[in-house]
């Protein structure tokens, strides 16, 4: 989505179930090249199924939807927020609890766009302090045997759960690490790393091909050889991301 010199773009999700309403925030958004749109939903229930796969910056919440609304969304959520979240409605009367819920701006339909435009910045600024104050993982401390080695983040190939533990894999070498899957996650660079499994998840430098097996489902193959299941939860998130990296192989068939 950007190229390495420059700072990783802000991704947004836009969750509302009137098209209309989606296609103006696309149209909105799009002039930003700061902003990448991860994706667009709309239910509520698609929404939190992508927001735990793509993992945005930035969410553009509707607060009226059927069966699950923007308020059940967040509460679903739990402490799982995106850092920034703005509410985008037609109805006046929700904006305290919005607030409430954590929201960072109310959008009242129709709004012109300098008002759009303010909403932005705002979020664009939270997320940018937020980056700053977060230093992700470079190295982790394996012990082991009465040692202590350090592991580069960087020279990780690919991680897979076992049971409390993490195992990162390194060229030929394995290590585990105490601590779950998911806890390490949230001290990942997503722009490098990505979950392709509930119990794995690659270095997408490593990536060099997405393999189609005799029963439908896809592999990641590494370039070292390695093969990582892919879940069909996870796909569609994998191939966007993969397809700005020259190099990568899909199969067709």
């Amino acid at each position: 989505m950007h190229a390495d010199a420059h700072p990783a773009k802000i991704r947004a999700l836009i969750v509302d179930d009137e098209p209309l309403a989606r296609s103006n925030l696309v149209v909105l958004l799009r002039g930003d090249p700061e902003i990448g749109i991860v994706g667009e939903c709309s239910s509520g229930e698609e929404a939190l199924s992508e927001i735990r796969v793509a993992n945005p910056d930035l969410l553009f919440l509707d607060v009226q939807m059927p069966e699950c609304d923007g308020f059940d969304v967040l509460e679903l959520l739990g402490s799982n927020l995106p850092p920034a979240i703005v509410f985008v409605t037609a109805y006046d009367q929700y904006a305290l609890r919005a607030f409430e819920a954590g929201a960072l701006d109310y959008l009242l339909k129709p709004f012109d766009n300098a008002r759009f435009e303010l909403a932005l910045s705002r979020a664009k600024q939270r997320i940018r302090l937020g980056r700053d104050r977060t230093q992700k993982l470079e190295r982790v401390a394996i012990k082991n045997a009465g040692q202590v080695c350090f592991v580069k983040i960087s020279e990780i190939d690919w991680i897979e759960a076992a049971d409390y533990y993490a195992c990162l894999h390194v060229g030929p070498k394995s290590h585990l690490l105490r601590r779950t899957l998911s806890d390490l996650e949230d001290d990942l660079d997503p722009n490098i790393f990505c979950r392709v499994h509930r119990s794995s998840i690659v270095n997408l430098e490593r990536v060099r091909r997405l393999k189609l097996r005799q029963d439908g489902e896809y592999e990641v193959l590494l370039d070292n050889g390695a093969t990582v299941r892919l879940s069909r939860r996870y796909r569609k998130h994998l191939q966007a991301r993969l397809g700005v990296r020259k190099g990568v192989v899909q199969d067709a068939d």
